[in-house]
């Protein structure tokens, strides 16, 4: 199964792809590292971000989209931005979706067996929190 972790952050998608396959993790090479919106009120800049994010998954044939939940209320809650980014991926009729907590995540990753370690991958730094999201959903399946 291949999947795609998502940090939502600011006006950004971080992606990053992961499969699971005979017991193998594997990442993939992406064209996108993130996938950004300049100007989250214009409904055509938010069209154009849903149908490059559905492409882009069809194009690395992802099975599952997991996107890192953010909180709604307090001092860590996301912006308006990535909940409308959000929306909008999880709106996407040929995407399959679900919200990964963040100490879902790291319950997951405490019980987890496997041990990786995030500078081994290769990945630039802004993506850690895409990866381990995708690494948690795929450990936890």
């Amino acid at each position: 199964m291949k999947v795609c972790g998502i940090e939502l952050k600011g006006n950004d998608a971080v992606i990053s792809l992961m499969s699971l396959s005979d017991g193998l993790y594997a990442l993939h090479e992406c064209r996108a590292k993130k996938l950004s919106i300049s100007d989250a009120t214009d409904s055509e800049q938010l069209r154009k971000f849903q149908f490059d994010f559905v492409k882009l998954m069809a194009d690395y044939q992802v099975d599952h989209v997991v996107i890192r939940e953010r909180m709604t209320k307090g001092k860590f809650a996301g912006g308006f931005v990535g909940f409308k980014l959000e929306a909008a991926i999880q709106l996407s009729d040929d995407l399959e979706v679900s919200l990964l907590s963040p100490a879902k995540g790291k319950e997951i990753l405490k019980k987890s067996k496997v041990v990786m370690n995030f500078e081994d991958t290769g990945l630039k730094q802004f993506q850690e929190q895409a990866f381990m999201t995708a690494f948690a959903y795929l450990e936890g399946l």
